[in-house]
Protein backbone atom coordinates (compact mmCIF):
# COMPACT_ATOMS: atom_id res chain seq x y z
CA UNK A 1 0.00 0.00 0.00
CA UNK A 2 1.46 3.34 -1.04
CA UNK A 3 1.68 6.09 1.67
CA UNK A 4 0.47 9.50 -0.40
CA UNK A 5 0.00 12.88 1.47
CA UNK A 6 -3.33 14.46 1.28
CA UNK A 7 -4.32 18.07 2.12
CA UNK A 8 -6.07 18.21 4.75
CA UNK A 9 -8.18 21.70 3.34
CA UNK A 10 -8.88 20.12 -0.15
CA UNK A 11 -11.48 18.05 -2.12
CA UNK A 12 -10.32 15.77 -4.74
CA UNK A 13 -12.26 13.92 -7.79
CA UNK A 14 -11.55 10.38 -8.94
CA UNK A 15 -9.22 11.58 -11.40
CA UNK A 16 -6.63 12.42 -8.64
CA UNK A 17 -7.33 16.78 -8.81
CA UNK A 18 -7.38 18.59 -5.80
CA UNK A 19 -9.48 21.92 -5.09
CA UNK A 20 -9.05 24.53 -2.16
CA UNK A 21 -10.79 27.33 -1.54
CA UNK A 22 -8.61 30.22 -0.61
CA UNK A 23 -9.87 33.97 -0.28
CA UNK A 24 -13.24 32.95 -2.12
CA UNK A 25 -11.18 31.48 -5.15
CA UNK A 26 -10.90 27.46 -6.23
CA UNK A 27 -7.03 26.86 -6.40
CA UNK A 28 -6.53 23.79 -8.55
CA UNK A 29 -3.96 20.99 -8.75
CA UNK A 30 -2.95 17.33 -9.06
CA UNK A 31 -2.92 15.67 -5.77
CA UNK A 32 0.76 13.70 -4.60
CA UNK A 33 -1.04 10.02 -6.05
CA UNK A 34 -1.81 11.71 -9.01
CA UNK A 35 2.08 12.85 -9.57
CA UNK A 36 2.74 9.53 -8.60
CA UNK A 37 1.42 8.01 -11.42
CA UNK A 38 2.53 10.55 -14.11
CA UNK A 39 5.90 10.01 -13.02
CA UNK A 40 8.57 12.71 -14.15
CA UNK A 41 6.21 16.37 -14.83
CA UNK A 42 8.24 17.63 -17.76
CA UNK A 43 5.83 19.72 -19.57
CA UNK A 44 2.58 21.93 -18.03
CA UNK A 45 -0.20 23.53 -20.39
CA UNK A 46 -2.18 26.20 -18.71
CA UNK A 47 -5.76 27.36 -19.55
CA UNK A 48 -6.05 31.10 -20.61
CA UNK A 49 -7.27 33.69 -17.89
CA UNK A 50 -10.95 34.27 -19.06
CA UNK A 51 -11.75 30.73 -19.74
CA UNK A 52 -15.16 29.89 -18.09
CA UNK A 53 -15.20 26.08 -17.53
CA UNK A 54 -17.86 23.85 -16.21
CA UNK A 55 -17.39 20.07 -13.97
CA UNK A 56 -15.62 18.26 -15.93
CA UNK A 57 -14.28 20.11 -18.71
CA UNK A 58 -10.59 19.66 -20.03
CA UNK A 59 -8.45 22.69 -18.50
CA UNK A 60 -4.88 22.00 -18.69
CA UNK A 61 -2.90 19.29 -19.78
CA UNK A 62 0.11 17.71 -17.90
CA UNK A 63 3.34 15.90 -19.40
CA UNK A 64 5.32 13.55 -17.83
CA UNK A 65 8.20 11.27 -19.34
CA UNK A 66 5.39 8.18 -19.22
CA UNK A 67 2.14 10.17 -20.89
CA UNK A 68 0.09 13.46 -20.92
CA UNK A 69 -2.58 13.71 -18.70
CA UNK A 70 -5.84 15.89 -18.59
CA UNK A 71 -6.66 18.41 -16.03
CA UNK A 72 -10.31 18.92 -15.36
CA UNK A 73 -12.08 21.37 -13.67
CA UNK A 74 -12.86 19.88 -10.24
CA UNK A 75 -16.01 22.62 -10.25
CA UNK A 76 -17.51 25.23 -12.24
CA UNK A 77 -16.17 28.60 -12.63
CA UNK A 78 -14.29 31.02 -14.74
CA UNK A 79 -10.40 31.13 -14.47
CA UNK A 80 -8.77 34.27 -13.13
CA UNK A 81 -5.04 33.40 -12.41
CA UNK A 82 -2.72 30.22 -13.69
CA UNK A 83 0.79 29.46 -12.13
CA UNK A 84 3.29 30.79 -14.59
CA UNK A 85 6.16 28.98 -12.55
CA UNK A 86 4.89 25.71 -13.60
CA UNK A 87 5.88 26.67 -17.14
CA UNK A 88 9.27 27.01 -16.42
CA UNK A 89 9.86 24.62 -13.63
CA UNK A 90 7.05 21.70 -14.32
CA UNK A 91 8.71 19.47 -11.91
CA UNK A 92 7.20 21.47 -8.90
CA UNK A 93 4.36 19.18 -9.77
CA UNK A 94 6.35 16.19 -8.72
CA UNK A 95 8.34 18.17 -5.72
CA UNK A 96 5.22 20.05 -4.01
CA UNK A 97 1.91 18.82 -5.64
CA UNK A 98 -0.14 20.66 -2.68
CA UNK A 99 1.40 24.00 -3.69
CA UNK A 100 2.01 23.55 -6.97
CA UNK A 101 -1.39 24.83 -8.28
CA UNK A 102 -2.70 24.87 -11.60
CA UNK A 103 -5.26 27.62 -11.95
CA UNK A 104 -7.28 29.27 -10.02
CA UNK A 105 -11.61 29.98 -10.49
CA UNK A 106 -13.90 32.50 -9.23
CA UNK A 107 -16.17 29.40 -8.76
CA UNK A 108 -20.03 29.82 -9.94
CA UNK A 109 -22.83 30.25 -7.80
CA UNK A 110 -23.42 26.20 -8.21
CA UNK A 111 -19.64 25.86 -5.44
CA UNK A 112 -21.46 24.27 -2.66
CA UNK A 113 -23.01 21.53 -4.52
CA UNK A 114 -20.07 21.18 -6.56
CA UNK A 115 -18.15 20.98 -3.28
CA UNK A 116 -20.16 18.35 -1.82
CA UNK A 117 -19.92 15.93 -4.72
CA UNK A 118 -16.23 15.95 -4.33
CA UNK A 119 -14.33 13.18 -1.83
CA UNK A 120 -12.97 14.69 1.01
CA UNK A 121 -9.45 13.55 2.51
CA UNK A 122 -10.25 10.45 3.94
CA UNK A 123 -12.39 9.17 0.99
CA UNK A 124 -9.94 10.42 -1.33
CA UNK A 125 -7.12 8.15 0.66
CA UNK A 126 -9.64 5.22 0.43
CA UNK A 127 -9.58 5.87 -3.25
CA UNK A 128 -6.66 5.75 -4.11
CA UNK A 129 -5.44 2.58 -1.80
CA UNK A 130 -8.49 1.07 -3.20
CA UNK A 131 -6.91 1.66 -7.09
CA UNK A 132 -3.62 1.51 -6.44
CA UNK A 133 -2.33 -1.47 -8.89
Amino acid sequence: MANFKVDKQAKYTQKHEWVRMEEGLAVVGVSDAGQDMLSDVVYVELPEVGRTVSVGTEVAVVESVKAAETVYAPISGTVVEVNESLVDTPELVNQRPYSAWFFKLQPTNTLESELTALMDPAAYDAFVDANAH
